[in-house]
């Protein structure tokens, strides 16, 4: 197990505030170009954008899945009032598997414990980031498991995707927050390993950032979705 911090990019000359030396707290990467005029030598404006400009991309990817989402549950805010639908009467009240309330939970918290692991890594304390961001993979799987037993649930009662208008955007949204939802586990699953193996150079460092950005996204659809689909009559 190596117990020192390597890098994942090539470390340029001068790398950090200090021209090579340790930056603040022992960072042995500085807190890399920042906009300054003062960049050290080797970096060029090209250093200094990509990390904006992976945030940029999440925050453009971040508002298709928003707009994806907002067409649907108009579809299912139409679909759901009798005066808007025509007055059908075959949406019928769907009962809320109780693991719902045990995953909503778990996924509030891996909200916490990734803006601890974020903080954790920004002060070059990598023991803490491991283990919090390890924390908030596992909560992100267990969220997903959840999500099966609440259809196996479903599915005992009788209640298929099939089965009638509210169970088919049941389904429909809650698949979709899933698959969505696995993206970020995977993410999560890949900067754990980077931290386990003590690989987290500059580019990492900026994964981490877009990451747990998708992530309390996530997090908030899910809140959105849970109220929508169980409270909204």
């Amino acid at each position: 197990m190596p117990t020192t911090l390597t890098t994942d990019v090539e470390i340029k000359p001068g790398i950090g505030a200090g021209g090579g030396k340790l930056g603040p707290g022992g960072d042995p990467f500085g807190s890399g170009p920042a906009g300054s005029k003062d960049w050290p030598p080797g970096w060029t404006s090209e250093d200094a954008i990509e990390p904006e400009k992976y945030r940029i991309g999440m925050w453009v990817g971040l508002a298709s899945i928003l707009m994806l989402f907002i067409a649907l549950t108009s579809a299912y805010i139409v679909r759901g009032v009798p005066a808007l639908s025509g007055g059908d009467s075959d949406w019928l009240p769907i009962a809320m598997p109780g693991v719902l309330w045990f995953t909503t939970g778990v996924l509030l918290v891996s909200s916490v414990t990734i803006e601890f692991a974020r903080r954790a890594l920004k002060r070059n304390e990598y023991a803490r980031f491991k283990r919090w961001i390890s924390l908030t993979t596992l909560f992100g799987v267990a969220f997903l498991v959840g999500q099966l037993i609440a259809w196996q649930q479903l599915a005992a009662q009788g209640v298929f995707i099939n089965s009638h208008p509210h169970s088919s955007f049941f389904y429909l949204l809650t698949s979709l927050h899933g698959v969505h939802l696995l993206g970020g586990v995977i993410a999560l699953s890949y900067v754990t390993v980077a931290a386990l193996r003590m690989r987290i150079g500059f580019k990492r460092r900026t994964a981490v950032d877009v990451t747990a950005i998708y992530w309390h996204f996530m997090d908030g659809l899910w809140i959105y979705l849970f109220g929508l689909l169980f409270f909204f009559r």
